[in-house]
């Protein structure tokens, strides 16, 4: 049985797309400004396989690739997590997720106080996540009043104190949020985040929860479970496409975790056809802190740790590395950035070439159902 197994380098982004100043991201290049602001970045495996080959990728390059790599743009017209993993597996929004770089409106913010009973809240603005605890984390302490936050993504963020609005609390506060924002707004994912610790020492604990919007059509995760091929998320995949079309769940919270996940599903004797992991430490704990240095040693964790994703593979096996947008960590914004993504394929049947430019994402998600079904996908192209 042929398996696909894609992953996920959540924002690793390998380039500025050329409408990128309508986002505000003239010159993002995760990968490349990584790089020029490290000074090296110790990544062989990936490297060999041909990620330094891919056009404007800034990194060395190799004359004998061992996979197939290019690099994709996104067709929907926006820049984050939900609707790049959608496009990913087949589906393009037509009108993109609503952002409010201006805070949430007020109706909206009343009627979500007035169900749960809360006095109130706390900020209404675009602030990165570390900031606004440092900002505002000691007056939820006293007030009790839940901070409420957004980026220039898609997203209805709730920080509370663990110890002063429990979890189950705080869970129930973004189910009420996402009922709301589902009817009136398009938005595209509500976020629980939870903290602890003390004034100047708040820390964000792996409690974090997300709830994303219900795919409005199939994706190919959908397809393939129609085609009775057995799929397994790994990371937040199921909170991605709210468990649409996942057989099987494998909730990880970091890189670790998430690859020897990824392995495992490698070396099971199962029936699993696609294993698709996200791996969410890039984008969550160095891009969106503007940390080129851990991003850096996490990337290099990561090839370190590939040869044995590649020595699980079977011989029918394709191995797909991919990522969702890009979240340079050099620039001043703590945003995701509008850039390309590299598609690097892997397998004993995969003959090495330069794939090009693809004009979607889908263009991963069609070859994943092609390899998989032996049929073709109505949105992008089969890439091997």
């Amino acid at each position: 049985m042929d398996r696909v197994c894609v992953i996920v380098l959540d924002s690793v982004g390998i380039g500025e797309m050329p409408d990128a100043a309508e986002f505000g991201d003239v010159g993002a290049h995760t990968l490349g400004n990584i790089l020029k602001t490290r000074g090296n970045l110790n990544i062989p495996n990936l490297i060999a396989m041909g990620l330094g080959n891919v056009e404007k990728s800034k990194l060395p390059t190799t004359t004998t690739p061992t996979a197939a790599y290019g690099r994709m743009a996104e067709m929907t017209h926006a820049k984050d997590t939900t609707s790049g993993h959608w496009e990913l597996m087949g589906l393009i929004m037509d009108t993109p997720f609503m952002t409010f770089p201006n805070g949430f409106p007020t109706e909206f913010l009343e009627e979500w106080t007035r169900i749960n009973g809360i006095n109130g809240y706390l900020a209404n603005k675009t602030a990165s996540g570390t900031e606004i605890l440092k900002e505002l984390g000691e007056e939820h302490m006293k007030t009790g009043k839940p901070i409420v936050y957004t980026s220039a993504d898609s997203v209805f963020q709730i920080a509370a104190h663990e110890e002063i609005i429990p979890i189950d609390k705080l869970y129930k506060l973004c189910e009420t949020a996402r009922d709301l924002l589902t009817a009136g707004y398009s938005v595209g994912r509500v976020i629980a985040r939870p903290f602890l610790g003390e004034a100047g020492n708040f820390t964000r604990t792996k409690n974090r929860k997300d709830y994303a919007i219900e795919p409005p059509e199939d994706t190919v995760l959908d397809g393939l479970v129609a085609n009775g091929v057995k799929t397994l998320g790994i990371g937040k995949i199921e909170d991605i496409f709210c468990r649409r079309g996942l057989s099987y769940i494998d909730h990880t919270t970091n890189n670790k975790d998430g690859i020897e996940a990824t392995i495992a599903a490698l070396k099971a004797d199962n029936d699993t056809g696609l294993i698709f992991t996200n791996l969410v430490d890039f984008d969550m704990l160095f891009g969106h802190r503007n940390d080129p240095y851990g991003y850096a040693e996490a990337l290099e964790y990561f090839d370190r740790r590939l040869p044995e994703i590649m020595a699980a593979l079977r011989p029918n096996d394709y191995l797909m590395i991919t990522a969702d947008h890009g979240c340079d960590p050099t620039t001043p914004s703590t945003d995701h950035s509008r850039e390309y993504v590299p598609i690097l394929i892997y397998g004993k049947k995969v003959s090495p070439q330069n794939l090009g430019t693809s004009y979607t994402f889908a263009d991963l998600g069609a070859t994943t159902y092609t390899l998989l079904t032996g049929k073709k996908w109505p949105i992008g192209k089969n890439l091997v």
